[in-house]
């Protein structure tokens, strides 16, 4: 079996020790009043150090990006001191992490937001079924139906843009190594792209262009704060996460973002398949298309296991490979994936619930070979 999983990457400036990508995952584990990254979400990270690269949780740019309870921001100090915290451990642990910026659009629900402020989106369009957790009253969050959206002005479109600079210098000064745009799973960007759901006849809607307008001025923001070397999108081409469908042209409307983006040059394009499907064929259109388009770092994301995993670095279709949940149960999946060791499985109970359990007590090969003498 080819060791390219296992291979040295350059990122820029950094160097990855292997192509094993730590999926941006949300965990729900802040819980002060400041919403600040806590001691316990550092360990974490740092538990996890050896991926080539981390990508650290969503993590919303103001108080109107938030859409699920116990999230930790970025736009204050008290947080930027906290993912400080988070960037220390993990450089301590000779990793390298990125910080992913998250606003959620229209999932969202009022009681999440200190003025209890609506959702808002590129419409007034709702979702009907989705659940989001916001805290009751009590210290568990509780599932509650979405709220309907308000639309967003045109100035608000362009200060949201400003936030997303923001909060990547703030990202900067907690110390992450760079910042990853959301822009996949039905969240904001993703609600200005479709057609289904943007019905804007501002600057920001319509022909196809104007529909990724958002998403490159925020793109092009976020470079020049930082610098386009330390910047990365994700999308979800063909996603329905979040009530979303399917765009009706992806070949059309994700190649042209890949060449813009590719034109930003900014230092990778993480592209997520929910289905884990398609993005395991080689021969994929879209695959094909989007690696064509986009001549930087591309990581592939969407139900990858080792043999998956090199045979699409084999093949060519991307260049790093993003593993999800299976970093939830195996802090130390490096190690496991390169010596072939079962990998555990995680307690899907605990993921969102808030403490240590599922959180950071899942062992590591070597701990539970030392429980077991």
């Amino acid at each position: 079996m080819s060791r390219k999983l296992f291979s040295r990457y350059s990122l820029a400036s950094l160097v990855l020790p292997n192509r094993i990508v730590m999926a941006p995952m949300n965990r729900n584990r802040a819980t002060d009043s400041q919403l600040a990254a806590s001691a316990m979400t550092a360990r974490y990270y740092a538990q996890r150090a050896s991926a080539g690269l981390i990508i650290a949780e969503g993590t919303p740019v103001s108080p109107q990006a938030r859409g699920c309870a116990c999230t930790p921001g970025i736009y204050s100090t008290a947080q930027i001191a906290g993912w400080r915290r988070v960037t220390t451990a993990v450089h301590d642990q000779g990793g390298r992490i990125y910080l992913q910026l998250w606003h959620v659009g229209r999932v969202g629900h009022c009681g999440l937001r200190a003025d209890a402020s609506p959702p808002v989106g590129p419409s007034t369009i709702a979702l009907h079924n989705d659940r989001v957790p916001v805290l009751d009253g009590g210290k568990e969050p509780v599932l509650q139906p979405c709220d309907p959206p308000r639309a967003l002005r045109t100035e608000e479109v362009r200060a949201i843009v400003v936030d997303f600079a923001r909060a990547a210098r703030n990202a900067m000064a907690a110390g992450f190594d760079g910042v990853e745009i959301h822009a996949a799973n039905g969240y904001l960007f993703d609600q200005f792209r479709c057609p289904y759901l943007n019905d804007r006849a501002d600057a920001y809607g319509g022909a196809t262009h104007k529909r990724w307008r958002f998403l490159l001025e925020t793109t092009a923001a976020v470079a020049e704060a930082i610098g386009s070397e330390r910047v990365g999108v994700r999308i979800s081409p063909l996603g329905t996460a979040h009530e979303m469908q399917p765009d009706p042209a992806p070949l059309f409307t994700y190649g042209y973002l890949a060449c813009q983006l590719d034109q930003l040059g900014i230092r990778y394009l993480h592209v997520y398949d929910q289905s884990g499907n398609w993005i395991h064929d080689p021969q994929s259109d879209l695959l094909q298309h989007l690696r064509a388009c986009y001549s930087g770092t591309m990581i592939l994301c969407g139900g990858f296991d080792r043999e998956r995993a090199e045979a699409a670095l084999r093949n060519d279709c991307g260049d790093l490979i993003a593993f999800g949940k299976h970093f939830i149960a195996n802090p130390d999946l490096v190690e496991r994936l390169r010596i072939g060791a079962p990998l555990a499985h995680w307690n899907a109970s605990t993921i969102y619930k808030g403490g240590a359990q599922g959180y950071i007590d899942y062992p590591t090969l070597q701990e539970e070979a030392h429980s077991e003498r």
